[in-house]
């Protein structure tokens, strides 16, 4: 017959069985992590479209409504950073949370941005239809996703405009246009009609992420950040608007250059 344990403590067999499943617990919650934050984003971006139904309507902190659409879609925008950013540093990243990276994405940065400028459309001119455009935000921001999830290339470089810009722009442009109500319409939508499809283009765009100090190899990326200063200060808010029509001007010149030195 086999030695009993009377001591009334735990036998090794136990205690590691304990261990074994602190540890399973332990690598759920730190997998998680990430997944809570890009949650985050995708809260924000949907109350950023409740806001937006308020429109110039009195929110929290004094705020109008489509002003605290921007703030929310602004802490979602840092949600998505920091998802990322958390998942690397755990090494939890995982197919799951790439998914629901791009799902939060398309609510935050695709349909938040398009409800805000929808409803300021129809506020401007509430007899039209034209403001039922603004959902080709979310549509083409979808096939941009479902685009990127499949392509391994798009790691230093974008094809199409990528969509947290797409918000970007349409932040500055909402700032903008919500105080200038007597400009027509088509402009909107043909602002609309051009971000929609540029997301979907192919024209190689260009990363933040530098691998080195270069002015020769990141003289565009300098440029834009240069320039996106020099425009929210001397703009404001609108100023957002047009450091994306410069960061698609930069993107067309650095792929002409890059175009010439190869032939």
């Amino acid at each position: 017959m086999g030695r009993r344990n009377t001591s009334g403590s735990p036998g090794p067999q136990v205690i590691n069985l304990n261990l074994s499943r602190q540890y399973s617990v332990m690598k759920k919650i730190i997998n998680n992590i990430s997944n809570a934050v890009t949650c985050l984003n995708l809260l924000c971006g949907s109350l950023a479209i409740v806001a937006s139904f308020s429109c110039f309507d009195e929110t929290l902190w004094g705020l109008q409504g489509y002003q605290l659409a921007f703030l929310l879609i602004t802490l979602g925008a840092i949600a998505d950073f920091l998802d990322g950013f958390s998942a690397r540093m755990l090494h939890a990243v995982s197919g799951i949370g790439k998914e629901l990276d791009s799902l939060s994405d398309l609510v935050t940065f695709g349909l938040a941005p398009a409800m805000v400028i929808y409803n300021l459309m129809h506020a401007a001119v509430p007899d039209s239809h034209w403001s039922l455009t603004a959902m080709l935000l979310p549509v083409f921001g979808a096939l941009r996703l479902a685009r990127f999830n499949v392509d391994t290339e798009q790691t230093t470089t974008f094809t199409g405009l990528p969509i947290p810009a797409n918000a970007i722009f349409w932040i500055g442009f909402a700032a903008w246009y919500a105080t200038h109500h007597t400009i027509s319409q088509w402009v909107v939508v043909a602002c609309i009609v051009a971000l929609s499809l540029l997301m979907v283009c192919n024209l190689r765009m260009f990363s933040l992420k530098l691998h080195n100090m270069s002015l020769r190899e990141n003289w565009a990326q300098f440029l834009l950040v240069v320039g996106a200063v020099a425009c929210v200060v001397l703009m404001g808010l609108p100023g957002l608007a047009v450091t994306i029509a410069l960061y698609v001007l930069l993107a067309v010149c650095k792929n002409t250059f890059a175009q010439a030195d190869t032939h």
